[in-house]
């Protein structure tokens, strides 16, 4: 009896809606969904443009081998049997139903005045949080048709959905000529992109419901732990290679005269993209451009992008507290740093650090303005143009002018917001001009954290109120909440263990066993923490605690980006 009931290409728009009906569910033993927003949007950037996004795998559930559970943020099943168990592939349908659907965390949308301007794509796709101002915004269709902004959860309907939402954008402009116009437009951008979308076919195969449970968890830890990614920069390997550049030994070496690099473990690619910056008259860092580099280019260029690339590292670890690879808000941040530091590596001087304080300045209002969710290397680009405008004396760059940040945010900032939350743990452990400590202490040995201590101990992301204590509580502490960036910060292993699900006063007092009281508070107010006797965090008042550190934390973003007042950028939220 064959193993396979079928292998056929299916629609997305069945499988997405299988997923809503509840007749495609996940077997519970599947780990959570984990990818971060800009992931998602590149997956649809390549439905959209037709490209091969892997296949899936299904078991029928005719013997309901397993327990199971929907879709992230898919509707209850309510009890019925699901037709299908998805064993590979629930990352991508999440993303998917999620971004198409307009459910989860994130609301995505496709901003078609660039797109009609003609930009690419992938510089038309952005996000938003749900509960961002804008996003409730953009519920309402005047806003949608004021911006020629469209929600991605208008194609769940597929092509016809947005047949509908264009014909009452349309109507509302009063002009006929600028009507039939726009008209016009959508009908192509529907025939482009929108229909390729809707006819997009996953390869599906689907196991016969006779195959064994055994043999479906050992396809399941197969599929767990294969799969090889190719990069682009193998490509360029072998493109080169006949003009004799040996981009990997050149990497090597690379690696081995800056340590630093192969630590933050940097894809070589990106050494690739700041040479296409700096290089051209034109700076862009778009993979045309890559592409096109010669190789008496790259000759003159690499080892001065290496050493700019390094320096842009070592400026974040030791100014801007981002100790290790996992704190790095944004990857593409590195191309307009590497960039700017290789086109001023001849400065000497007081100049060096007016440069590297611009910089600081614009890493901080770029990452906590969230400016590479969308189009990261085109705002690379941009940011790189706008840099060397400023350090030479002119107005500083738009991510720096336009930034905003509500402080309120923070409070919804857990590590799936992952340039905030990265961010904010950076700033933290930036150290600052705190009076009193500096940069974090560890609470088991009272030392300063550095990347050595965390990587020969362990210590790592936990807990200030821990998560069981805080789910006692009644009413418990919304889950969102406890895992807040407010809520965390790195602690080493064995204290950890000793705070278990304490209250923070008793684990306190445990821990005064061993540091005296001016030592405490020195380690307490190193990570941000309130210090006094009648703290909120000794009084284990976890309302009044996340009031304190919000606004501890903001006076830091204050202080770090110049910005001098918050705006209101997010709704409030209806209590859990």
């Amino acid at each position: 009896m064959s193993l396979f009931e079928d292998t056929n290409p299916r629609d997305l728009k069945q499988l997405l809606d299988q997923i809503h009906r509840g007749d495609a569910v996940l077997p519970e033993f599947q780990r959570d969904f984990v990818w971060d927003p800009n992931a998602t949007q590149e997956l649809v950037v390549s439905i959209a443009l037709n490209y091969p996004a892997g296949s899936l795998l299904r078991i029928r559930n005719t013997q309901s081998l397993f327990a199971f559970r929907e879709f992230q943020g898919a509707p209850r099943t309510n009890g019925n049997r699901p037709t299908f168990l998805v064993l590979d592939g629930q990352q991508r349908l999440t993303s998917l139903y999620q971004a198409f659907f307009g459910v989860g965390d994130h609301r995505y949308y496709l901003n078609l005045q660039r797109l009609l301007a003609g930009h690419d794509f992938e510089e038309c796709i952005f996000h938003l949080r749900s509960n961002h101002k804008k996003a409730n915004e953009y519920t309402r269709g005047d806003a949608q048709a004021r911006d020629l902004v469209l929600p991605l959860g208008v194609l769940k309907g597929g092509s016809g959905g947005f047949g509908r939402w264009s014909k009452n954008v349309v109507r509302r402009i009063e002009d006929r000529d600028e009507r039939d116009k726009l008209d016009d437009a959508l009908s192509d951008v529907e025939e482009k992109w929108i229909q390729t979308i809707d006819d997009y076919h996953f390869p599906v195969v689907t196991l016969s419901d006779s195959t064994s449970g055994e043999a479906v968890c050992t396809i399941f830890e197969t599929l767990n732990r294969t799969g090889v990614k190719l990069t682009a920069f193998e490509l360029l390997t072998a493109r080169f290679w006949p003009k004799g550049v040996n981009l990997r030994e050149l990497w090597t070496s690379a690696q081995e005269d800056h340590p630093i690099l192969k630590e933050f473990a940097i894809d070589p690619y990106y050494i690739l993209q700041i040479i296409a910056l700096v290089s051209r008259p034109t700076p862009t860092c778009q993979r045309g451009a890559v592409l096109d580099l010669e190789a008496d280019i790259l000759g003159a260029w690499w080892n001065r992008v290496v050493a700019g690339m390094a320096d842009g590292l070592r400026l974040l670890r030791e100014d801007c507290g981002v100790l290790i690879p996992s704190w790095l808000p944004y990857n593409p941040l590195l191309l307009p740093l590497g960039a700017v530091l290789t086109t001023y590596d001849d400065v000497h001087g007081p100049e060096v650090g007016a440069i590297q304080q611009k910089l600081r300045r614009w890493f901080w209002c770029a990452t906590l303005g969230q400016r590479y969710e969308a189009a990261a290397n085109s705002q690379a680009t941009k940011d790189f143009v706008e840099l060397v405008r400023w350090i030479d004396g002119g107005v500083p760059p738009e991510s720096v002018t336009l930034f905003r940040f509500d402080p309120r945010m923070l409070r919804d900032t857990t590590f799936r917001q992952r340039a905030v939350y990265r961010g904010t743990y950076a700033l933290v452990f930036s150290g600052g001009q705190r009076d009193l400590a500096g940069r974090p202490r560890d609470f088991h040995e009272d030392k300063p954290i550095t990347t050595e201590l965390i990587r020969e101990h362990g210590i790592d992301d936990h807990h200030i109120f821990p998560y069981a204590y805080l789910g006692r509580q009644q009413p418990p502490v919304p889950t969102r909440l406890r895992d807040s960036i407010l809520n965390r910060t790195m602690i080493h292993p064995m204290t950890n263990k000793r705070i278990s699900d304490r209250a923070p006063s008793v684990y306190l007092d445990v821990m005064r066993e061993d540091l005296d009281p001016s030592q405490l508070r020195v380690i307490l107010a190193s990570h941000l923490l309130p210090v006094d006797d009648d703290s909120p965090l000794r009084m284990d008042d976890f309302e009044r605690f996340i009031g304190w550190r919000e606004n501890a934390i903001w006076e830091e973003i204050k202080r770090v980006t110049g910005l001098d007042h918050a705006d209101e950028l997010i709704e409030e939220e209806e209590a859990e």
